[in-house]
């Protein structure tokens, strides 16, 4: 593999206009699809197949009259001035927006009518207008972005539409969704903005130089421009849901600038050890080119992982991390070098800023120094050693007392776990939109005039001999509000029945009010509607997250098998990661869900966990955990191969790797948080859980529980079985071929 890679290198040096033309062409071709890899994108995604909401779905959708069945609606607020007259023209609007959906929505005369009728006798009052569809409920979110588009409601980001003192909301679940997909895009577009300026400063300081630091996050921005097209592209196949920009992003963004600045860094180490560029260019991808590809792999296979839950939300966000990672590590691996070359010296040649500050740390140093003189002088302090002492002072207190330390930082982490133990999930739409945003705003107004459940009904269908006494228990529960008139199915064979519940159908009291009925309803009756998709939704996630975990857990031991040689190293390092994200859904579930910082900068928490979270947090972090696993195991395995000793192998592994690790940590951490700062709360959840599990990983696990383990476990360590010594490949990631590289 190294030798692959050092081949590569010698192509790239031979090849460096094409590579960079290429890449400049990729780019280019890359832009005007990736301004527009929303356009196709759908809110919806969250159908479960095999479920009986999916089957309802199926059989609305083809047995009966979907015109007889209302999905959207639209509610027209007055404002102040507002005049009978412009409350019709504001129905006028509403019609000819309708119109121009291709037939999949219309305003009916019937409902025209009634509106009209309740103008004229209540006067200037908020109108709820239905509009006839047919459509599914999961397009209904597609067909409520075109509407929102028509109507001119998605340019007001997230303001209400006001035209002639009437506000105009469109209302229904898929409107909710639609709504969504807005709030996204504005929320992607705040944190990219946000995001790359924050990531800059931390390279410059890390860097010292502005070139060097514009490297690894020009690579960031051709990561997520070139997979923003790829997803465009994809979308004209395949249902790709809203999010899958903002998980694209929030990961692209940190790995590929990881991934460059690990090469990156690898490379300035080797010139100031004395290579030439070409060498130390050969070397760094020989070593950590192999190990960003490696550990992009690992990424892979961990974010693979989520396509074991069949939804089409889940997994649409799961490729969209994979094509990005993917993307990152062909950038790393080819355009870094030839920008690397093409910079020359201002790559690794200390930029003014490194200069002053280090002409400040010096005259701090020089202060110091001298107060470690006087107190040494009055019978005091040790001598110093050498550079590096940091490191190898840090190790020998951690190894010292190695179960001191281990159990230290484990109860910490299984402290800040605890909370998972009561974790509760959700799914809506809904409770995710900012007070007063005006998709929010339009629901709640419905809410307040037909109930709390009028835009998410519940809708059974039933054999039709069985028709009443399925309407019997209908109204039996106390959480039905109203029983709507049954329809027949074309061939009479069936019924569909709507019920409105007396709760929205998003909360817990409607997911348990549709297990009712599914208990109570007569047999051969199917229960459906949004209150049941949310449900039939939150099942299989949470039914498939031992699979998740398994498939991630299982697959991450076996990419370190092979990298590191150990039986033992991958399950220390596996059992670590499970640590780290149980304490950052741990924190999780106190923030969102039992609310211990409601108020604070104005945030409100759910009271739930988002459905999505949880597997997503798990495979991310994995993932991404592994790069640094890679990066420092493969160092320390290194110097334990050249001396034997475990103890001063950890010390070395930590001093050469610790700063690049931890730099590229604080990006990681910096990027994720940067997507707390969106509207979205389960935006937020995937941010903050990210970000607290890195952060958790590169300070107590790798510093303390890392180091600790290790001594414990002594020559164990390293211990592999003969059969699987003789099957598994020495990759020896981190021990350059320097003949090869022209050493």
């Amino acid at each position: 593999m190294q030798r692959a890679m050092l081949r590569l290198d010698a192509l790239v040096r031979r090849r460096r206009t094409v590579v960079l033309v290429v890449w400049g062409l990729v780019l280019v071709a890359a832009v005007p699809l990736a301004m527009h890899q929303s356009d196709r994108l759908t809110g919806g995604g969250f159908e479960v197949p095999g479920s009986q909401s999916a089957a309802v779905q199926h059989a609305v959708a083809g047995d009966f009259e979907r015109g007889q069945a209302t999905t959207l609606a639209a509610v027209l607020v007055p404002r102040e001035g507002a005049t009978p007259a412009r409350l019709r023209a504001a129905l006028g609007r509403l019609g000819a927006a309708a119109a121009d959906t291709g037939g999949k929505a219309r305003l009916a005369p019937a409902a025209r009518a009634a509106a009209l009728r309740a103008l004229a006798a209540d006067g200037v009052r908020p109108l709820i207008v239905p509009l006839a569809t047919t459509v599914s409920d999961g397009g209904s979110i597609d067909l409520a972005v075109d509407l929102r588009r028509a109507l001119g409601i998605s340019d007001r980001r997230g303001e209400a539409l006001v035209e002639g003192d009437v506000a105009t909301h469109l209302i229904g679940q898929g409107a909710l969704w639609a709504g969504m997909q807005d709030l996204t895009k504005e929320d992607l577009l705040a944190a990219e903005t946000t995001g790359f300026p924050i990531v800059l400063l931390i390279l410059l300081a890390v860097f010292g130089s502005l070139v060097a630091a514009v490297l690894p996050l020009a690579l960031g921005l051709v990561s997520v421009t070139v997979t923003g097209a790829l997803i465009y592209l994809l979308s004209l196949t395949t249902e790709m849901s809203v999010f899958v920009t903002n998980m694209a992003s929030m990961i692209g963004i940190g790995v590929a600038v990881d991934y460059s600045l690990f090469v990156l860094a690898r490379y300035r180490e080797e010139i100031a050890d004395g290579r030439t560029p070409e060498e130390a260019r050969g070397i760094a991808l020989a070593t950590s080119g192999v190990a960003v590809t490696f550990s992009g792999l690992a990424v892979i296979v961990s974010l693979a992982g989520l396509f074991v839950v069949n939804v089409t939300s889940l997994r649409s966000m799961a490729m969209g991390a994979i094509l990005v990672v993917a993307v990152a590590v062909l950038a790393a691996a080819t355009l870094l070098p030839a920008l690397i070359s093409l910079a020359g010296r201002r790559a690794y040649e200390r930029g003014r800023i490194a200069t002053v500050s280090g002409a400040i740390a010096r005259r701090l140093r020089v202060r110091r120094g001298r107060g470690d003189a006087a107190a040494a002088g009055a019978g005091g302090a040790a001598a110093a050693t050498p550079g590096g002492s940091f490191w190898d002072g840090w190790t020998a207190r951690v190894t010292r007392r190695p179960v001191v330390s281990a159990v230290a930082a484990a109860s910490v982490l299984i402290v800040l776990a605890l909370p998972v133990l009561s974790i509760e999930t959700g799914n809506g739409a809904l409770e995710q939109f900012p007070r007063g945003h005006e998709t929010r705003v339009g629901a709640e107004t419905a809410a307040s005039l037909t109930g709390a459940g009028a835009a998410t009904p519940i809708e059974v269908v039933v054999p039709g001999a069985r028709a009443q006494e399925a309407i019997a228990v209908l109204r039996a529960d106390r959480q039905v509000a109203r029983v709507e008139p049954p329809v027949a199915a074309r061939d009479g064979d069936a019924v569909l029945i709507g019920a409105i519940p007396a709760v929205h159908g998003e909360s817990a009291a409607a997911q348990a009010l549709v297990e009712r009925l599914r208990g109570a309803l007569p047999e051969g009756a199917l229960v459906g509607g949004s209150p049941a998709d949310t449900k039939d939704f939150l099942d299989r996630v949470s039914g498939s997250m031992w699979l998740v975990i398994a498939f991630v857990l299982g697959l991450s031991y076996l990419v370190l098998l092979v990298l590191l040689r150990s039986v033992v190293l991958p399950l220390k390092a596996v059992l670590m990661n499970l640590l780290s994200v149980g304490a950052s859904l741990g924190v999780l579930v106190a923030i969102f869900q039992w609310g211990w910082i409601d108020g604070f900068l104005g945030f409100q928490s759910p009271g739930h966990i988002d459905a999505l979270t949880p597997p997503l947090v798990l495979a991310v972090v994995f993932g991404l955990s592994m790069d640094y696993e890679v990066f420092l195991l493969s160092r320390i395995r290194e110097r334990w191969t050249a001396t034997g000793d475990t103890q001063q192998a950890v010390a070395d592994g930590l001093r050469t790797s610790a700063k690049t690790i931890t730099s590229a940590a604080l990006i990681m951490v910096a990027v994720f948080a940067v997507f707390v700062g969106t509207g979205v709360p389960s935006i937020k959840e995937l941010g903050l859980g990210c970000a607290i599990a890195i952060a958790l990983d590169a300070t107590l696990v790798r510093l303390v529980l890392v180091p600790a383990a290790m001594e414990l476990l002594g020559r164990w360590n390293w211990w592999l079985p003969r059969p699987l010594a003789r099957v598994i490949p020495d990759l020896a990631i981190e021990d350059a071929p320097l003949a090869a590289a022209g050493r």
